[in-house]
């Protein structure tokens, strides 16, 4: 056996810098066409638009949809499309409302504040979102409906199903610690906040460095160890400056004298507290890492990119194709329901008009984010970043007074064009 751990790392040829780095340039274009969007909007703002309060809301705005969008780069990616998100988002949120206001406390005697009326209701929503897309995904998967007639029936009868849950009517108010999930009602506070950053700085660096010693220990050409601690640089630098940005939120003065009144205590004078990291950000995070891994390091996740790549190929090497549409579509109605939460909670009751337009949203940002409608490949930042773009898009077009109907018009137009350039992009990949 040969003892490789005395010989050299291999690595790569010199080239350009971003050749060095290996840094996606669809990735890039992205990331500097969000930045000239804010810069932008900062400048017909007045600055208003890169406040810390403004990206702040930004972020617990776009949390929603970027959850449902990394499900649907899944579906996408699997050469099917899901138009009924945005219903199955007010089926659930209308199901979770109604649990906690009344079947809960009617039924089981539950009365405010009980721990279980929010972890009960959650599991609930969970459950029901989880059933539904299983069996769209069973009429796509062993039916042979196809997915854009199931879920257009879907769009049509789990909308109307909300509204009949409810009778039309907005239901709330909602469980006190179920509405911590929404955004400025539940915030981790600026210590717990730097902590964080400071461990999801450390697991991005032992990440990188991890994967530059396993390609080193398989005879895989590295990239320079300068470019490698450049990597680890910018990125602990977005992650701190990110949580800076939201610690420098501060929470207004009469709310914190109440908090400080509810505990029977005098809130000290000039003291000032930044609101931190929401937990819906926090769940956003943390769904994006479960469904990287899924999708990189699964044999489901596999599976996906082999069947969307090729599908008769997958079937004839044995994947069970029907079964992994059914898996897909499940996993797709699960997030909408966790979206669901985190929407109503923000909203701090369930509105009928709640989820309206998300399915355009949703595909949009999946798209945007570079996932390719033919099937076969799809990115879950890619995703989450399309998110983004589309939110400050949409936020800054309000702050400078763009009438809505033209807010639209926009937003379509940026869309057309984003699938364009992807693909002229991959055009000229292809040809080299």
């Amino acid at each position: 056996m040969t003892d490789t751990t005395s010989q050299p790392i291999p690595e790569r040829q010199k080239g350009n810098l971003f050749q060095q780095l290996e840094l996606d340039l669809r990735l890039l274009g992205m990331i500097g066409a969000f930045v000239i969007l804010c810069i932008g909007f900062n400048f017909l703002t007045d600055g208003r638009f890169l406040t810390p309060r403004n990206i702040f809301n930004l972020t617990i705005q776009t949390v929603s949809v970027a959850i449902m969008a990394c499900g649907m780069v899944f579906v996408i990616v699997n050469r099917h499309i899901d138009l009924s998100v945005g219903a199955l988002l007010a089926t659930t949120s209308a199901i979770m409302a109604v649990t906690q206001t009344q079947i809960l406390p009617h039924t089981l005697g539950l009365g405010l504040g009980n721990p279980a009326i929010w972890l009960i209701t959650l599991l609930v929503g969970l459950a029901a979102g989880t059933l539904i897309g299983a069996f769209q995904g069973w009429m796509v998967g062993y039916l042979s409906i196809p997915a854009f007639i199931v879920t257009l029936g879907g769009f049509l009868v789990w909308r109307n199903v909300a509204w009949y849950l409810t009778d039309g009517q907005t239901i709330g108010p909602l469980d006190s610690t179920f509405l911590t999930f929404g955004g400025t009602n539940g915030t981790l506070g600026e210590a717990t906040s730097w902590l964080l950053a400071a461990l999801a700085a450390a697991l991005a660096i032992w990440g990188i460095w991890g994967a530059r010693r396993a390609k080193a220990g398989h005879g895989f050409p590295v990239k320079p160890a300068w470019a490698e601690a450049t990597l680890c640089a910018i990125t602990a630098g977005a992650i701190f400056g990110f949580i800076w940005i939201l610690n420098s939120y501060h929470i207004p003065k009469r709310r914190l004298e109440r908090m400080f009144e509810a505990r029977g205590e005098v809130m000290p004078e000039g003291l000032e507290v930044g609101y931190g990291l929401p937990v819906s950000v926090l769940i956003l995070i943390t769904v994006a890492v479960v469904m990287t891994i899924i999708a990189r390091r699964t044999r489901f996740g596999r599976y996906i990119f082999a069947t969307g790549g090729n599908p008769d190929a997958a079937e004839l090497s044995g994947i069970n194709t029907r079964r992994l549409t059914v898996k897909i579509f499940a996993l797709m109605g699960f997030l909408c329901a966790l979206s669901a939460v985190i929407a109503s909670a923000r909203l701090s009751n369930h509105s009928n008009d709640i989820g309206t337009l998300d399915e355009l949203r949703v595909i949009a940002a999946a798209v945007i984010g570079g996932t390719a409608l033919s099937g076969g490949f799809g990115t879950i930042y890619g995703a989450i970043l399309g998110a983004l773009i589309m939110q400050a898009l949409q936020s800054g077009m309000a702050m400078v007074g763009v009438d809505a109907p033209f807010q639209n018009i926009v937003v379509g137009t940026v869309l057309v064009l984003a699938v364009l350039i992807d693909i002229i992009y991959r055009k000229r990949v292809g040809a080299k």
